[in-house]
């Protein structure tokens, strides 16, 4: 086989460049979880012998295929949306898929370039330690970008169960030392040594299996009813000034049924698609009707003043005294524009509204809601644990809102639920979201999808949040302690001997 890599390494590439594409099927809608083990295995095979040029290279295919296919999305947004031109929509959407691709590049070089050689060492030490640190350092360098993080690939497998300790950087650790299990499997010699690495694979998984199976968090008080109103408000008709009244009729006419019978009632990011301060009496005479039938709103709506030129994409509880939550993570080109004196073209090409918002106080009261606190994300913010987890303890459970129209009937908004469910699944807490036109669905604190809405369908749902109290360890300590402990095992590999193979 080696020899086979030596002679046609351009088969190779374009395997390794194949299955890379073949990488997002491991993740929502498709959800080929094992695919998350297996091709990152290959990966790694055909990372054995070559130059630290030619591994970066593979690297860099596996990644163009993973992001090239796993992010198409964004030329929609840009395109169909954002009113950019074709080739300018196609060459940003490249050049994000061009960044994503460095990392696996890096890991590729420096892992050729490392100690020690091919052997266990390499494929169960160094290989998953450094993937994870270059996932980690892809949640917040240029900003952050970690969709496609690997652990999310596995919210309905066993390894799944490993993110209340870890969170999704810990279930990635965990699916790289799979993949290396199985390559470093595949190069043993004798059924002696195939079963001891079979035996680390079964106390691997059944390990976490048994992990699974405590319980961190209590219940905080009785079930709360909620209804998630999906207005399925077409993205091209959301922000014209004429659509408004048509806009906050449906809104009104789908919640007045639960009014009394629910006691949250939960719109969309931006449902109401104007300034707080000019839709002053629509939110007065919504109060009204709330108090009356003893509901509480939560509703996505824009603040801030014209005068200050000060705006935040917001969540507003609707009550007798209206409380917000001002978003603390904005998306780069969408809500702000970072750098602005380099990237000023960008707005050139580009049209979004309401799109200069500044991100809120990192430090900011809870929402209540149906006599509990609750800790509240708007779309973007959900892909970071770290954001999620600063509404705990007191949080007894989670709402996401947002608005996924942006990007049609792609995989995006199946990507961005499993991504939601993997927040409710670290933090042990029942997390309902509301989106415009899907996916809207209620999760348990084991991340399950309890209930859900049909894509592109004005509906409504009605189902039970049960308020929690207590922490998982991922709640309490965040990444911090998967990242320490992957740096002994990146300095194990540098200092074990370049030829030794095995461990």
């Amino acid at each position: 086989m080696h020899d086979f890599k030596v002679r046609y390494p351009l088969a190779i590439d374009l395997a390794i460049l194949t299955a890379g594409g073949a990488m997002p099927l491991a993740f929502a809608p498709f959800g080929d979880w094992p695919l998350a083990i297996l091709l990152p295995a290959i990966l790694l095979w055909s990372w054995d012998g070559a130059t630290p040029r030619r591994a970066a290279v593979r690297g860099g295919l596996f990644g163009l295929g993973m992001f090239g296919f796993g992010i198409y999305w964004i030329f929609i947004s840009l395109h169909d949306y954002g009113n950019a031109p074709a080739p300018f929509a196609a060459l940003a959407t490249f050049a994000v898929v061009l960044l994503m691709a460095l990392y696996p590049a890096v890991a590729g070089g420096l892992l050729a370039r490392w100690r020690p050689s091919p052997g266990p060492v390499r494929w169960l030490l160094v290989f998953p330690a450094l993937w994870t640190l270059l996932e980690w350092t892809r949640s917040w360098l240029f900003t952050g970008f970690p969709w496609l993080a690997l652990g999310y690939s596995q919210t309905d497998s066993p390894l799944g169960l490993l993110a209340p300790y870890a969170g999704v950087f810990g279930v990635g650790w965990a699916v790289l030392f799979s993949a290396g299990l199985l390559r470093t499997l595949l190069a043993s010699a004798g059924w002696a040594e195939r079963g001891r690495w079979l035996g680390l694979a079964a106390v691997l998984w059944l390990g976490i299996a048994g992990l699974g199976q405590i319980r961190w968090v209590e219940s905080a008080g009785s079930p709360l009813r909620v209804s998630i109103v999906q207005g399925n408000i077409a993205q091209e008709q959301k922000w014209r000034p004429g659509q408004l009244d048509d806009t906050l009729y449906r809104y009104v006419q789908l919640s007045l049924p639960e009014q009394g019978r629910s006691q949250v009632i939960i719109w969309p990011e931006t449902a109401i698609p104007v300034l707080y301060d000019d839709v002053r009496p629509f939110v007065a005479a919504l109060s009204d009707q709330a108090r009356r039938a003893q509901t509480d709103y939560i509703a996505g709506i824009p603040t801030g003043s014209r005068e200050t030129a000060l705006f935040h994409n917001s969540v507003i509880a609707i009550g007798p005294n209206p409380s917000f939550y001002h978003k603390r993570r904005l998306l780069p080109f969408g809500e702000y524009l970072p750098l602005r004196s380099l990237f000023t073209f960008f707005r050139d090409w580009v049209t979004i509204p309401m799109a200069d918002f500044t991100a809120g106080e990192r430090d900011q009261p809870l929402l209540q809601a149906g006599g509990q606190p609750v800790g509240v994300s708007i779309c973007f913010e959900a892909v970071f644990g770290s954001e999620i987890r600063l509404a705990l303890p007191e949080a007894t459970w989670l709402i996401n809102v947002s608005n996924d129209a942006w990007f049609k009937d792609s995989t995006a908004p199946h990507q961005h639920l499993q991504i939601v469910r993997m927040r409710a699944l670290e933090m042990g807490r029942y997390l309902a979201r509301a989106t415009n036109t899907g996916i809207s669905a209620l999760i348990d604190d084991r991340g399950h999808i309890v209930q859900r809405l049909p894509q592109f369908e004005a509906k409504t749902l009605q189902g039970e949040v049960h308020p929690l109290h207590g922490l998982t360890p991922y709640a309490r300590f965040g990444d911090l302690p998967i990242i320490i402990l992957m740096i002994p095992l990146l300095l194990y590999g540098w200092i074990h001997p370049r030829g030794a193979a095995s461990a």
